[in-house]
């Protein structure tokens, strides 16, 4: 049995988390973490209206549940607070899953120096079929990167959602600049302004209730290769969210990632 708390558990990631976990037979929820300014009740069943959480309690303060738990999953939304809940777990010795995004480049680095004292996982995306098309895309990359191909991505949202570009696009990027050595990146073009050599263009759409949505494309000249992965539940993050959960329990302290879950 794989103990865990969630960050954000009243936020629409939290809830598909716990409506996940709860139909687990190998996850136990013992408390909920949420801003101070959503907690109306400590009672998390109550905060929920789900009765098998009745007593279990829901704080804004992670130090009072880690005694309960295995694993903290963290999905809050801020940067500034996963960055301190992943601080906190891991000075316990408790494993951390990270789906929060939107990490500058020091606050990764803070996440993975707190990833010496125990096991930290931290994916832009959960899901399979996501963490495949990065796969994907790396091999299409180093086939295609010498032979005249340009690279574009283009990610769609829902209107709510904080962080443009979103953290699976940011990650294609990556993979674009380190496999095809592209290293002038432009999130919009206006007027004149012709493709430069070694640009890749990356663009956010945002609106109405799309889950996620994102495309690479390789353009060339008389043929153009498009690999798209398209979420239409946010039931396919949270179930990566709880099986990474129940992986990372009892690993060695380290930096990970879904490729580790998955065995990609």
């Amino acid at each position: 049995m794989t103990r865990i708390v969630i960050c954000g558990i009243l936020g629409r990631m939290g809830r598909r988390i716990t409506d996940i976990a709860l139909k687990d037979e190998e996850v136990q929820i013992v408390g909920g973490v949420e801003h101070p300014d959503c907690i109306h009740t400590t009672d998390l069943g109550e905060a929920l209206g789900r009765e098998e959480l009745k007593g279990k309690p829901l704080t804004s303060r992670l130090e009072e549940l880690l005694p309960l738990t295995d694993v903290v999953i963290e999905f809050s939304g801020n940067t500034t607070a996963a960055v301190g809940h992943t601080k906190l777990a891991t000075l316990d010795r408790k494993s951390v899953v990270i789906g929060t995004t939107g990490f500058s480049e020091s606050e990764v680095q803070e996440i993975k120096e707190c990833a010496q004292q125990a096991p930290v996982l931290l994916s832009p995306n959960m899901s399979l079929g996501v963490n495949l098309l990065f796969k994907l895309v790396e091999m299409a990359a180093k086939v295609l990167k010498d032979k005249n191909f340009d690279m574009e991505i283009v990610e769609i949202h829902h209107r709510f959602k904080k962080d443009a570009p979103s953290g699976t696009a940011v990650r294609l990027s990556e993979i674009l600049k380190e496999v095809a050595g592209l290293d002038k990146v432009t999130h919009g073009r206006e007027g004149l302004s012709p493709r430069e050599e070694g640009e890749l263009g990356v663009f956010a759409l945002r609106g109405g209730d799309v889950v996620g949505d994102h495309t690479v494309y390789f353009l060339g000249f008389g043929e153009r290769l498009e690999l798209t992965h398209r979420a239409t539940s946010r039931d396919t993050f949270a179930k990566g969210a709880v099986e990474a959960a129940k992986w990372i329990k009892g690993k060695e302290p380290g930096f990970y990632t879904m490729f580790d879950v998955l065995g990609l």
